[in-house]
């Protein structure tokens, strides 16, 4: 809606609207770019033109979409998934990715799986093998290995810091 309604302000016609990008069936002057660049930039939105962040944004758009909405994680591994999903070799995707980003798509894909965890472990609802499964990592011992070395916590004490902090609420 913002997006929308900038581009409107700005007499900028647009085609369509969808995931963040814009496509636009006339070229827009400097001016006007600069303008929708910075009142983007009041909402926390940046405008992209270069067609390496453009993608970067697109492969960290996937791979959050993997890991966070997925009811689970596809059954094919992830380098699979953004090739298909975004119809680029995955090696040029993860050396264009690291160049940018200074970490790798499977840095970035662990720290958000990891993340993932943490919320599951915070519902409860979910034993730690079930988890791992969900997540679909080898077995509970490669989660917690992976856990403790991007926390520094294991997955069972992380979860006894929750219940920790429930049980000093609960004592007010």
């Amino acid at each position: 809606m913002i997006v929308k309604e900038e581009l409107y302000k700005l007499g900028i016609e647009y085609i369509s609207i969808n995931l963040g990008v814009v496509e636009i069936p006339n070229r827009i002057t400097a001016e006007q770019r600069e303008m929708l660049s910075r009142n983007l930039s009041k909402y926390r939105l940046e405008l992209l033109d270069d067609k390496k962040s453009i993608l970067i944004e697109k492969i960290k758009k996937v791979a959050i979409e993997m890991v966070h909405y997925e009811d689970e994680m596809p059954n094919i591994k992830y380098s699979e998934y953004l090739k298909q999903k975004l119809g680029y070799s995955y090696t040029y995707l993860a050396n264009i990715f690291s160049e940018v980003q200074g970490i790798t798509i499977q840095q970035y894909v662990i720290i958000h799986k990891i993340e993932k965890v943490k919320e599951l472990l915070l519902y409860d609802e979910l034993s730690l093998t079930e988890i791992a499964y969900k997540m679909s990592y080898s077995s509970v011992a490669h989660l917690s290995k992976q856990f403790k070395k991007v926390t520094g916590l294991t997955p069972g004490y992380f979860k006894k810091l929750k219940d920790k902090k429930r049980l000093n609420l609960e004592d007010l």
